[in-house]
């Protein structure tokens, strides 16, 4: 599918070559989730004889190549390619298969354009075992040639090589998942990992109608002031005034075991952030918390805290249950029980859920999932570390896209909590939504400055 708009990227003209495993420990139906995503790599990529050449390397015990560079390169013809190949289900001779890449793959005869400028080479390993033969010296001639390696380790396999192959930063150029079956979650970063950084605003390819404003490879578009942006992202209204709005705001926070005791702190930073930005009183925002693992437990309903403060102090008193993942029977309460006027909620005023989940939920979450939106209530859904996205984009409200969010790290939650900040305020009057924010960003601002 295209990008959506506002994340036009441009690839660099690069040399890419994928290096796939497909020894004995990898079984066919697993051999197929990395063919997806290949494929799923490949169709985020400009391909082209002048732009980005792909060429694909399967080893085993010997070492094949199924695609070279210099190979028809239109999106159809790599795609087709990338279904025919079969695994040869041997041994593991990694060290082998990086010779072959420097010497064949990438070499001018295969289609290669080394020395021509501007032109990366791009290698990406995918591999779930431990090597029969040495990759260090072998990968460090690869790297000195001006490969750029990125290696992917799935399920047992040797982190040290994975760590002996990979470019530097290490942190950039490895990747761990457990299984095949979650690989495809690496999608969306190697897509990114190839975005041209380009400023697509000067360029002229947005379709804004007051202000550009540029990022990597993409923009958003923003109004001038006394402007509000409206909800296609691209056309402004100009604002009347108005107060905060009101909303009754709960969070429905995953508390199980697989959520270490140390990032169960950083959710906790996470949902504060969010209550930072909001005007707490009985006419605005009310905030309720609900966590889950195996059972669910109202923390606090709507209305209990009418100031930040003690809200913000009840969340941090927030002790873990650290059990299993029953993300439906959460929904559910949610639906049944947080939103009712009983615990606390106000009738004619917004709902919003935001649903924290860093698994796959151990229980049915469509029903619930289903109904919390059908009752109107706009649902966002946060996910890390090994959260599903399809699970997510259930649980979240129309236009999907603009209500999930998924992270592979704890530690960058903040950033999603700052993207959320704007998006729970906008509902109601985006005007006020956006002096509120401004106030916030300058006082920021200040402390930051105050803080060097």
């Amino acid at each position: 599918s295209p990008p959506s708009p506002g994340t036009l990227c441009r690839t660099k003209p690069t040399d890419l070559v994928f290096i796939l495993d497909s020894s004995r420990s990898v079984r066919p139906h697993e051999f197929e989730k990395i063919k997806v995503f290949v494929s799923r790599v490949i169709e985020a990529l400009d391909v082209g004889p002048n732009a980005t050449r792909v060429g694909v390397v399967n080893y085993a015990s010997a070492v094949r190549s199924e695609l070279s560079l210099q190979g028809p390169q239109s999106k159809a013809a790599l795609l087709q390619a990338v279904r025919r190949i079969q695994p040869l289900s041997t041994g593991t001779m990694t060290g082998l298969a990086i010779q072959f890449a420097i010497s064949r793959a990438f070499s001018a005869a295969e289609g290669g354009r080394d020395g021509a400028p501007g032109f990366k080479k791009v290698a990406i390993v995918v591999t779930d075992g431990r090597p029969q033969d040495g990759v260090q010296d072998v990968s460090a001639r690869a790297r000195a040639a001006g490969i750029e390696i990125f290696a992917i380790g799935v399920g047992r396999v040797d982190m040290g090589t994975l760590r002996q192959m990979a470019s530097q930063p290490l942190d950039e150029h490895v990747d761990y998942v457990e299984s095949y079956s979650v690989i495809e979650k690496l999608t969306r970063k190697f897509q990114e990992a190839f975005c041209v950084v380009s400023d697509l605003c000067a360029t002229g390819d947005h379709d804004c109608e007051q202000v550009c404003v540029s990022s990597p490879g993409a923009y958003t578009c923003a109004c001038r002031d006394g402007f509000s942006l409206n909800s296609d992202g691209k056309t402004c209204t100009a604002c009347s005034g108005g107060l905060g709005s009101a909303l009754d705001l709960v969070f429905l926070i995953d508390g199980s075991k697989s959520v270490r005791p140390e990032n169960f702190e950083l959710v906790k930073k996470f949902i504060n952030q969010i209550v930072d930005s909001l005007e707490v009183s009985d006419k605005q925002a009310q905030v309720g918390l609900v966590q889950y693992s195996s059972s669910v437990r109202q923390e606090f309903p709507l209305g209990q805290f009418k100031n930040k403060k003690d809200i913000k102090a009840a969340v941090k008193k927030m002790s873990y249950m650290e059990k299993g993942t029953m993300t439906g029977q959460a929904l559910k309460y949610l639906v049944d029980s947080s939103f009712s006027i009983i615990n606390g909620a106000r009738p004619g005023v917004p709902k919003v859920g935001i649903v924290f989940t860093d698994g796959r939920s151990q229980d049915y979450i469509s029903d619930a999932a289903k109904k919390a939106k059908d009752s109107g209530f706009r649902m966002f859904a946060v996910g890390v570390g090994n959260a599903v996205e399809d699970e997510l984009r259930e649980i979240a409200s129309e236009p999907v896209a603009e209500h999930y969010f998924y992270s592979a790290d704890f530690r960058t939650i903040s950033r999603i909590g700052k993207k959320l900040q704007m998006k729970i305020c906008v509902e109601e009057d985006p005007c006020e939504c956006k002096s509120i924010m401004k106030f916030q960003t300058k006082v920021e601002d200040l402390i930051n400055s105050l803080q060097q």
